[in-house]
């Protein structure tokens, strides 16, 4: 039964009387009040201009947090009409404001974790926070709708406006979610950790970049505020921390900031482990480690560095200072005795130990890189063992690290690679469609590959090449494919139908490079129509039944994409298809139970035969006990798929 039709239940309504009865008496009973009316309007409003100025919020809450402020902006008029009227107000109009300065205070909690918290905390548990603003809505609604507009006098228009809001709040609770399905699916493969290849750095990347987490202001910010979380969290959650500390320690890599940067690795330092109410003066953190300094120097700009973070920022070709961003005029470093008696005197006063670490040097990456002009081209040469040495040296490279990638592209070296793909030697093809894999995951390389036409090359080599080449292939293409306009080529040329073949008949690898691929190209709604045509249908169905795969979240992404396709819903809503859902949802781990639920739920809001054969499956019990056991989100989808079926059995 829907909210509306609860407002209707006179038992319903008669308990909300009672509850607006026990909050007056509670104020008679107390006597006192305990705020002074005008104080508590005034105290609503601070909070109200406080989140109006937090500006913009995190890229997975911003839509919803822009929407919470509006509403609370909505409650002002009110303010101000109650704080003009002569005379004390009446008590359940008092409790009424204390109801909602409790409402408006979590809000504002809410609204700091969405505008300064973890960006990555924020999208790994997306579900866990929209709990959080459903709570918030609860509140609020609470507190705003047992109002007594008559006896306070509010205008007409303003009891209209409020009066609306409330009935936003409630459509809001009710609003399933639209879930951004490139990053779930991108946060799925990532913390899978099954495949180390290069293909995962591509997903970290078009990660980092979904999540504003590539320069290294930023990630300073999210390490700054992972620590705090670990903090605030004290031991508990240690999965989903653990997690998150890897994905940060993944974006720091492909920016080339562990290597170059010396930004720390997450942890609770020991210092602070021992005394975590510790307050460290913010002038002896290095502003790239964010640790304590141990050997502080002052570069040209005039900041203050640890001697080991600046020297591998320098090394590693920047010319700038990573604070002020701008260009320093000499590389000199100069000690700063004086900060460093400062910190000393402080550690030693408050008993702090600093462990000194080794620096990590690689000295043979230099000459490696020097390489490059030359193997590139040797690419062109005509003799065969040159070329074979050549293409494996720069898959090696390419993979190494970003500066690498950025220097073979900026030598020609991706016009040569293309050149070499249609080469009849199986191990050449091999190492250069693998080069190139490794290439693209820089996203100005993505495009100078598809310019240079390789993507028509690389579909070749997925049709007929060696089982790795078809394997690094899927994942060239994969990765090619986070760019929109590629999307379209590798579908129009083609590329949809070797990838459904080679996740039939691939090995497990190829199955899940396939897969991921195919993920990509279906975001792209007339490549959609393609994987139909194609018949990904039945070996996703294969892959959803093969447990050993450890794929079956997968393909249920990819089946809820289909499902949004009238053409994927008449090829995927068959009966033993919606079995397998049910069997799912009852049998599955908590996350498969979520993706089916996902499925289903899409189906059903297309058509009530697929709820009424899921029902013939028993699917109704099933989705009862996740309602109440599931995960946060699958509760959420539970609740959802519930409403529609007794819709549904009422139709």
């Amino acid at each position: 039964m829907g909210d509306v039709e609860e407002e209707k239940n006179p038992a319903v309504a008669a308990d909300g009387g009672r509850e607006k009865e026990r909050e007056a008496a509670a104020v008679a009973v107390a006597g006192e009040r305990e705020h002074d009316v005008d104080d508590l309007i005034r105290e609503l409003k601070v909070i109200i201009d406080s989140v109006a100025a937090f500006g913009d919020y995190r890229r997975t809450q911003r839509k919803e947090s822009f929407n919470l402020v509006r509403r609370m902006k909505l409650v002002t008029p009110l303010l101000e009409e109650i704080q003009e009227l002569e005379g004390p107000i009446p008590d359940a109009a008092y409790a009424r404001l204390c109801s909602l300065l409790k409402a408006f205070t979590a809000a504002k909690k809410l609204l700091r974790c969405c505008h300064d918290g973890s960006k990555i905390y924020l999208a790994l548990e997306g579900e866990a926070v929209m709990g959080r603003f459903h709570m918030v809505y609860e509140k609020l609604n609470h507190a705003l709708d047992g109002m007594p507009y008559e006896e306070i006098g509010v205008s007409d228009e303003v009891k209209e406006q409020v009066e609306l809001m409330s009935v936003q709040l409630r459509r809001a609770k009710r609003r399933t979610d639209t879930q951004d399905m490139e990053l779930a699916m991108d946060l799925m493969v990532v913390i899978s950790k099954r495949d180390d290849r290069n293909a995962d750095g591509a997903i970290i990347e078009r990660l980092a970049k979904n999540l504003e987490l590539q320069t290294l202001p930023d990630l300073r910010a999210e390490t700054m505020a992972i620590k705090k979380l670990i903090k605030e969290r004290c031991g508990q959650n240690g999965e989903s921390t653990q997690q998150i500390i890897d994905l940060l320690n993944k974006f720091k890599q492909t920016a080339g900031i562990e290597d170059t940067n010396g930004l720390s690795d997450v942890t609770l330092p020991k210092y602070l482990e021992k005394c975590p109410s510790l307050m460290i003066p913010n002038d002896f953190l290095c502003p790239i480690s964010l640790e304590i300094m141990m050997d502080p120097v002052i570069v040209a700009s005039g900041q203050t560095y640890e001697r080991r973070s600046i020297q591998m920022w320098l090394e590693a070709g920047h010319r700038t200072c990573p604070k002020t961003r701008q260009t320093l005029a000499h590389l000199s470093l100069a000690p700063n005795y004086a900060l460093r008696n400062l910190i000393l005197q402080w550690c030693e006063r408050n008993k702090v130990e600093l462990l000194k670490r080794e620096p990590e040097q690689d000295p043979d990456h230099s000459e490696r890189k020097e390489e490059i002009p030359s193997l590139v081209g040797d690419l062109s040469s005509i003799h065969l063992d040159a070329q074979r040495r050549a293409v494996k040296k720069l898959r090696m490279l390419s993979k190494e690290n970003p500066d690498n990638r950025v220097a073979i592209a900026k030598h020609g070296g991706i016009p040569a690679l293309v050149s070499l793909l249609p080469y009849p030697d199986s191990k050449i093809q091999e190492h250069t469609v693998t080069a190139l894999l490794n290439l693209s995951i820089d996203e100005g390389n993505k495009r100078l590959i598809a310019k240079e036409g390789a993507i028509p090359l690389i579909i070749e080599i997925l049709k007929s090449g060696t089982v790795e080449a078809q394997e690094n292939s899927a994942a060239a293409l994969f990765s090619l494919s986070m760019l929109d306009e590629n999307k379209v080529t590798i579908g129009s040329m083609n590329g949809i139908p070797p990838l459904v073949d080679l996740l039939q008949n691939g090995t497990i690898r190829g199955k899940k490079d396939a897969a991921t691929a195919l993920f990509n190209l279906v975001l792209n709604h007339r490549n959609k129509a393609r994987a139909i045509e194609a018949g990904v249908v039945a070996p996703l169905r294969q892959v959803l039944d093969d447990k050993n795969l450890g794929m079956v979240d997968e393909a249920l992404s990819i089946f809820l994409l289909l499902a949004s396709h009238p053409d994927g819903r008449a090829a995927i809503g068959q009966l033993p298809f919606i079995e397998a859902l049910v069997r799912l949802i009852r049998d599955g781990t908590p996350k498969n139970r979520e993706c089916a639920l996902s499925v289903l739920l899409e189906l059903g809001s297309h058509g009530s035969s697929f709820l009424l054969a899921a029902l013939q499956f028993g699917v109704y019990d099933h989705v009862r006990e996740v309602e109440k056991s599931g995960t946060n989100r699958g509760q959420r989808k539970a609740k959802s798929l519930l409403q529609l079926m007794r819709k549904c059995e009422h139709v």
